[in-house]
């Protein structure tokens, strides 16, 4: 077996289920001689093991066994539990209203405690219990705050304290799924758990953005890592990714590679049952389930035999490896990760995830809780109506020459709350079919190929400018607009009804848009949508496209910016002065840059 360890960049971890774990018994050479199996394609250097799932807890011995075989490989071993009655029963969990569960799930920390150093809680540490129970002890207070208090209760009377009772030395990791917009109504506490806990986990799925229920779009498996480590700064134990839902090859190892872009020190492959699914072939849209996978560009390539048929030795691992193997060697020529500030608060909720369709046009994307003291440019969805101190903080930074962005649904929350105190726009009750688009003073049209509702936004005239209009025959309304406050510039971002429209949107108007919103940025897109940027502070960026065919893009950087290495291949790129209007110079150069589907590109400037 190879040595553990294996990637010089990060550490490859695997789960192993209480289910997989517990009919081993005294027997345990079924999975140790699979895991080698696994372990020739995934330089594995950690194992998760499980203690309980759907109220399955493997006997001591076997996990001890599975234990003592690890870490005599050189593995380090850590304990998971999921605290769940049953999974197949929308996820069913423990019910913390109930003495029985209470005492179960303490039973089981002090356990787990009792044979391992650190414990991970898979996703399921919440409530969603509506039991009499739980209905008499809610009382008149709303679901939220009911289980925002019961569940940081639960983790301090019911976890920590019995753990570390047990064991001072365990460390205790919470880990937090992607649905981070919903947390609160489950009862996960971002604002109060995450001090609590020796470490935190990010849940970096984002399977198939089309056809899986949720909808996450790509981006937000590096965006949500990004957003956890900015709550828990240096506590965020590594990324999480299963080959579930992801209609396409490509899609399950995009994941993989951007959780490390976004500078995991950990990666988890759920789960050791999970990657060794069958990899079979089938177009998007026509996906079977239970790992189907059809690749647009290279990542099929990693699971291909030289017959043309599939290496199905490992299932998913040989994709997973490959994926890694790659990843590897980039990691290194990259620096700390930086993007445009974008404000959620606590246990706030509006313009769900609009982050990730952000990123998803082009825009470096940093999610923060908290306003911050010192960006030039910050950016508030609708969410961040919640804090109270919203308007006073726009206009603070408005004053001291900053830059603020908010969107058309925040524009419509604060209307009547202050925001007329700084400019006089209103968000209507009217839409508008708009595929027409104008960037100021520029006569030029840009067009789309269907068009996109949104809604009409009141302004007035010579007191605000718009910076893109959307046309609709004779009417128009406001893409993105400006107005002049204090030392500052307030900038609002109209959404469409669809986020999703926004990747409709022509290349020059999403580049428009990219230099406006992340102004402090060395270098904008000018590409369609479905095409992202990442950031770094030592002058790399990585552009990735998520589109099915291959594109050409533009990379615009102002005249001061010197040349512009292709880290992929050693090539330099030649630059050529953008045409300003009505022969102004525009101060800006271009270069190009071919993408193949599904793939990326690393560049220093």
């Amino acid at each position: 077996m190879k040595t553990a360890d294996r990637y010089q960049n990060f550490r490859a971890a695997l789960y192993i289920r209480a289910l997989d774990i517990a009919p081993l018994g005294d027997d345990i050479t079924p999975m140790t001689r699979q895991f080698e199996k696994l372990n020739e394609f995934v330089g594995f250097g950690k194992v998760y093991l499980e203690t309980h799932r759907d109220m399955v807890v493997p006997e001591k011995k076997t996990l001890l066994a599975l234990k003592e075989w690890f870490q005599a490989r050189g593995l380090m071993t850590s304990a998971g539990i999921t605290v769940t009655i049953d999974e197949s029963a929308n996820f069913k969990t423990y019910c913390y209203s109930d003495p029985f569960y209470r005492n179960r799930l303490k039973e089981l920390v002090e356990f787990s405690a009792s044979l391992f150093d650190e414990i991970v809680f898979d996703d399921f540490f919440f409530n969603n219990c509506k039991c009499p129970r739980c209905i008499e002890a809610r009382g008149d207070r709303s679901w939220t705050a009911f289980r925002l208090e019961l569940m940081t209760a639960a983790s301090q009377e019911l976890v920590l304290a019995p753990a570390r009772a047990v064991n001072p030395k365990v460390q205790v990791v919470i880990k937090y799924p992607n649905w981070y917009e919903h947390f609160q109504g489950l009862g996960f506490n971002l604002k109060e758990q995450p001090p609590l806990y020796d470490g935190i986990y990010t849940g970096n799925e984002t399977r198939d953005g089309l056809h899986d229920a949720q909808h996450l779009q790509p981006y937000e498996s590096y965006q949500v890592f990004r957003y956890y480590e900015n709550i828990k700064p240096g506590g965020n134990r590594g990324g999480w990714v299963d080959p579930f839902g992801s209609a396409t090859l490509d899609r399950y190892a995009e994941q993989l590679w951007l959780t490390l872009l976004a500078k995991s020190p950990e990666i988890t492959l759920f789960d050791y049952h999970s990657i060794q699914m069958p990899v079979r072939e089938s177009q998007r849209g026509a996906w079977q389930g239970g790992g189907t996978s059809f690749s647009f560009d290279g990542t099929m390539a990693a699971v291909r035999r030289e017959d043309g048929t599939i290496d199905q030795r490992a299932g998913h691992a040989v994709a997973a490896g490959a994926a890694l193997n790659t990843i590897d060697r980039v990691l290194p020529q990259l620096g700390r990760p930086i993007g445009v500030d974008m404000v959620k608060p606590y246990h706030s909720q509006g313009d769900d995830f609009l982050v990730n369709y952000l990123g998803m046009i082009g825009l470096p994307m940093n999610l923060v809780p908290e306003f911050p003291q010192d960006a030039q440019t910050v950016v508030l969805a609708r969410s961040a109506a919640a804090d109270p101190q919203i308007i006073d903080k726009i206009r603070a930074q408005l004053m001291k020459g900053g830059q603020v962005v908010i969107t058309s649904g925040l524009l419509e929350e604060l209307q009547d709350q202050g925001l007329d105190e700084i400019v006089e726009m209103r968000c209507s009750s009217r839409k508008m079919l708009a595929d027409e688009f104008q960037m100021g003073w520029n006569p030029q049209l840009w067009h789309t190929e269907s068009p996109i509702l949104v809604p009409v936004i009141e302004f007035l005239t010579n007191d605000s400018w718009p910076q893109i209009s959307c046309n609709c025959g004779a009417a128009g309304t406001p893409l993105l607009h400006s107005a002049d406050y204090g030392n500052g510039t307030l900038f609002v971002l109209t959404i469409p009804d669809n986020p999703a429209d926004l990747y409709k949107l022509p290349a020059a108007v999403l580049e428009r848009i990219a230099r406006t919103i992340a102004a402090d940025m060395p270098v904008h897109l000018e590409a369609p949508g479905l095409v992202s940027l990442f950031m770094y502070d030592n002058n790399t960026f990585v552009v990735h496209s998520f589109r099915d065919e291959p594109i050409e893009l533009k990379l615009q950087t102002n005249t001061t910016i010197g040349e512009i290495s292709n880290l992929s291949d050693g090539t330099v790129l030649t630059t050529e002065e953008v045409p300003g209007f009505f022969g102004r110079p525009s101060g800006r150069r271009t270069a190009c840059v071919a993408l193949p589907p599904h793939s990326f590109k690393v560049f220093r400037i």
